[in-house]
């Protein structure tokens, strides 16, 4: 890929858009998942949550979390037109049961009432966040006292062996994530490493470091 392709693939990733973007979250949902598992297994999910998500793609993760327990509401929150549309699509059957919600957002403020939500996370979102210190406190002020985030999030290190991430990605390691954590009103109740074998966005077979971080309002 020359760097025009690594561009367009880097806008793609952040904000899929089109036939394009479509293909590129299919391949998102595939190497991702093994990240939003742990992210939706690390949130303590008890009956009759209400669950945000931010950046949730093409939706096709959401059976595996609705299925965690019994009364669950999901919403999930996107800049991308495209993946708004898709994943309402995709899980139809959930919102016509008014198991899950699909929202556009402008990627700073989140359209919900203080203390409304009990759990909330997002899968490598946060290399995009235009505001990370006032997306912080929105998700603060709608999560209700004991509430809990999860961030899971890619280490710079491996992140950086990537070629299109030169493009608008802002690069995290565990140090740089608790001084983000330290300067909000969260509290870090965890931080899990983990290493993973995926196929990266340019088909290559690689390892993955990823890291998934807990904190509680």
């Amino acid at each position: 890929m020359n760097d025009n392709d690594l561009e367009t693939l880097a806008a793609q990733l952040r904000q899929p858009d089109g036939p394009m973007g479509m293909e590129v979250a299919d391949m998102m949902h595939a190497t991702n998942i093994g990240m939003t598992v742990a992210a939706i297994d690390r949130l303590s999910i008890v009956e009759d949550c209400r669950i945000l998500e931010l950046g949730h793609g093409n939706g096709k993760h959401l059976p595996y979390l609705l299925q965690q327990k019994e009364g669950l509401i999901y919403y999930g929150l996107e800049i991308s037109k495209t993946m708004n549309r898709e994943a309402a699509a995709a899980n139809q059957v959930f919102v016509e049961k008014k198991q899950a919600v699909f929202q556009l957002y402008d990627g700073r403020h989140i359209p919900f009432a203080d203390n409304y939500l009990d759990r909330a996370f997002t899968v490598n979102t946060i290399y995009f966040w235009q505001d990370p210190a006032l997306l912080l406190s929105e998700l603060y002020r709608v999560l209700k006292p004991g509430g809990r985030l999860n961030i899971a999030f890619a280490q710079k290190r491996f992140m950086e062996t990537l070629p299109f991430t030169k493009h608008g990605f802002t690069l995290y390691d565990n140090e740089k994530m608790e001084q983000l954590i330290n300067e909000s009103r969260f509290m870090i109740v965890d931080m899990t490493t983990r290493v993973e074998a995926i196929e990266s966005k340019t088909g290559d077979r690689i390892s993955r470091e990823y890291t998934t971080v807990s904190v509680e309002k």
